[in-house]
């Protein structure tokens, strides 16, 4: 007799992941670490549980953009107040947050939904190479 798995909250197991984003492309390495965090890397992955695994990527400021991207690309928000809408550049966020670059990246490649939202809950990026997450004992994931 053939049976169907499906996963649910109590029998999903996550792992940890770190990543180095050193000299990686942000679009390649967001759309990557965006399966990892919707569990379509694993052989149980339910469409409608969150069954994906923790990353964090390590390195943030020394992704790269391909192409003239970091001086053409504008990262947009609004205030929401009449003339409240702020502009930066690529390079200019690179600068100063770099760590927003990568979490807005994979943020626009999952769900637009209340489980994306709780996917987005399991990525923790940082600009330099340290992080707080040893006692997780996180697996190096190469890409």
């Amino acid at each position: 007799m053939r049976t169907t798995y499906m996963a649910n909250a109590q029998n999903v197991e996550r792992e940890w992941f770190v990543v180095d984003a050193t000299g990686q492309t942000v679009g390649r390495l967001a759309s990557q670490v965006a399966t990892v965090l919707r569990g379509k890397n694993k052989p149980t992955y339910t469409p409608h549980v969150d069954c994906g695994d923790h990353v964090i990527i390590i390195n943030a400021e020394k992704a790269v953009f391909t192409g003239k991207k970091l001086d053409q690309k504008v990262y947009r928000r609004h205030s929401g107040y009449a003339g409240g809408l702020k502009e930066t550049s690529a390079r200019d966020m690179l600068d100063t947050h770099p760590e927003r670059i990568l979490m807005h990246a994979v943020k626009g490649m999952l769900p637009k939904n209340s489980l994306g939202r709780q996917m987005l809950t399991k990525l923790r990026v940082y600009a330099g190479a340290d992080h707080k997450h040893e006692a997780q004992q996180p697996k190096e994931l190469k890409f």
